[in-house]
């Protein structure tokens, strides 16, 4: 896979900060209406965290923001393939929507959740990683698969139910889908990357 030239990317990221406010600019709490005001109380009070990224834009619609914060807490949290293998799949979905954001975001969290900093780079840089485990390589083979061709092989399916079983199998669904609902939200609003971060390189389509 052939990568589009740095200087390019970058132009790209200062395009999407420069408009970013022209789309879906993040509301000041002051403005809120009642159900953004309920909304965002619900938001800290589950998550201990102030509300951030996708989830400010997700605020224009405050009831589906909060329908995504529950689902969210399943499947990054709690979900059948555990919470390091949920951080791979959070990886290969940011990297299959160029999403400059979710990556910066979570691949701290996905070090520190036992992902090899190897592995993410070859990822990153639209690779398939060698030296995977077993179950890293087929949660990133399921990843890569749906997210590519929106379907799965017969293999692939296979193996990831005989290890997690069904539930796994639809749980890992769940997470592609969801970050690639978070992915396709903050790229739809321009939503900037934190300063400082180094943007995934672009490819050609």
């Amino acid at each position: 896979m052939s990568r589009m030239p740095l200087v390019a990317a970058t132009c790209v990221l200062f395009i999407g900060q420069a408009l970013a406010q022209d789309r879906l600019p993040t509301i000041p709490p002051e403005k809120y209406d009642a159900a953004q005001k309920t909304a965002a109380e619900e938001f800290v009070a589950v998550r201990k965290a102030p509300l951030s990224g996708p989830f400010q834009p997700l605020m224009y619609s405050p009831e589906l923001m909060t329908r995504t914060r529950a689902m969210g807490d399943y499947l990054r949290f709690k979900s059948a393939i555990g919470n390091t293998l949920s951080e791979l799949v959070i990886l290969v979905t940011a990297r299959e929507w160029s999403q400059d954001y979710e990556w910066s975001v979570h691949y701290p969290i996905a070090i520190k959740a036992g992902i090899r900093p190897d592995i993410a780079e070859a990822i990153a840089d639209g690779r398939r990683p060698i030296g995977m485990n077993d179950d890293e390589a087929m949660v990133y083979d399921f990843a890569v698969e749906v997210l590519r061709y929106k379907r799965v092989s017969d293999a692939t399916f296979e193996r990831v139910e005989k290890r997690f079983g069904r539930v796994g199998v639809v749980d890992l669904v769940g997470i592609t889908g969801y970050y690639t609902l978070l992915a396709m939200e903050l790229n739809v609003a321009r939503f900037p990357a934190p300063n400082g971060s180094t943007p995934l390189p672009r490819f050609p389509d």
